[in-house]
């Protein structure tokens, strides 16, 4: 099967052509880094020179492909040039593959380079001072550790600081990841708020609404029509302030503390329940000041629970308790459970979803249902300040 080689990138071929050209540009002109007498050189004549130098042009091409095989094949080539005149451009693409190997090589290998250079410079300094006792000996050390351990540190210090920047950008990335997470989370949690409270506030009313208006137009007497008439009225104007409330609320986003229901407001609650037709019985029994989110809650589920009752209830006592016992509020609303005879309001299901919502969020416990001949609803809200929050 064919070995497929890498493709090299843009700049590794540059590399690879200029280091050609100028490694024969010094042989044209006749410049080595040896004279043809020294004793090391095996080879006489230029033209040995391009042996080496070609063998390492072409590892340049693989020095961000397959920087291991191109500094095993250069460190070769690069040994043969020892044997021959020399050549400079062939010392410097070696260099720039060691650099590339440490650079762009696995993090195993970028450490081994870094001792085995290190090591051989150690070597080149102490054994030809240790066999020539001449200072002139050190020069060894010293070439080889511009030629192998300088590139190899370098490479290092340039991979340091690219994995800092890579992982500075990773760690940003991740920020605004779960910064635009918080956003919608927070944004999905605002609509569900508001959708809540646009129910809760305007839905009873609406509701009030609906089923006098069907009795007004169902039935033939003036006096019926006059109070179906007034209690419209109220529910409308009452309607109308909540909203304009509300759409305060939305565009200056905060809420007066003020107009925060509270369970001191069940009473007058009840007093428009009643208004609107419902006969309704309130037993409440609560202490001081409650968790501000307790009281809102308890009087929403309270409200929706009237406003379902009037919709959906048969003739009958509707009976709301509060009961603060053992580090909770307890509240029951009971409503007489059957085939209804009269006007009824259409109902969607989003009160029950809105009040589980609501207790919920409370970490408290919710349940609705018909019990026997009655429909009864129920919550917990734990008073304390963490479930509470």
């Amino acid at each position: 099967m064919a070995v497929r080689l890498p493709r090299p990138h843009r700049f590794d071929a540059y590399l690879a052509v200029g280091g050609l050209l100028g490694g024969l540009l010094l042989v044209l002109l006749g410049l080595g880094t040896r004279r043809s007498d020294d004793p090391i050189t095996l080879f006489d004549g230029p033209w040995p020179v391009l042996v080496p130098l070609t063998v390492l042009a072409g590892c340049e091409l693989l020095r961000r492909a397959a920087p291991r095989a191109a500094l095993l094949t250069g460190t070769a080539a690069i040994c043969a040039d020892l044997v021959t005149q020399g050549s400079l451009a062939s010392v410097l693409m070696f260099t720039d593959l060691v650099y590339a190997a440490v650079l762009y090589g696995p993090l195993a290998s970028a450490r081994r380079i870094q001792w085995i250079t290190g090591l051989l410079t150690i070597v080149g300094t102490l054994v030809p001072y240790a066999v020539w006792r001449q200072p002139e000996a050190f020069l060894i050390g010293v070439a080889v550790g511009v030629v192998a351990y300088g590139p190899a540190a370098s490479g290092w210090i340039v991979r340091n600081h690219r994995d800092a920047a890579e992982a500075a950008r990773l760690r940003a990335e991740q920020t605004a990841l779960l910064a635009e997470m918080d956003r919608t989370q927070a944004v999905v949690a605002e609509r569900a708020r508001m959708a809540r409270e646009l129910h809760d506030m305007v839905a009873n009313r609406l509701s009030a609404i609906a089923i006098h208006s069907t009795a007004a137009l169902s039935l033939d007497d003036p006096r019926t029509s006059t109070d179906a008439l007034t209690v419209i009225r109220e529910n409308s104007v009452k309607g109308l302030e909540e909203m304009r409330r509300l759409i305060g609320i939305l565009r200056d986003g905060d809420e007066r503390p003020s107009a925060v229901p509270t369970l001191d407001g069940l009473t007058s609650l009840v007093d428009d329940a009643r208004t609107n037709g419902l006969d309704v019985a309130l037993d409440a029994e609560h202490g001081g000041s409650l968790p501000a989110p307790v009281e809102l809650a308890a009087y929403r589920i309270v409200q929706e629970s009237l406003t379902n009752a009037l919709k959906h209830a048969c003739p009958g006592r509707v009976t709301v308790t509060v009961r603060e016992a053992d580090g909770s509020l307890a509240l029951a609303v009971t409503s007489p459970y059957g085939d209804r005879r009269g006007p009824v309001a259409p109902g969607s299901g989003a009160g029950l979803v809105g009040m589980r919502e609501r207790v919920a969020l409370l970490g408290g416990g919710f349940e609705a249902g018909p019990e026997g001949a009655a429909w009864t609803v129920r919550a917990l809200l734990p008073l304390t300040e963490g479930d509470s929050a």
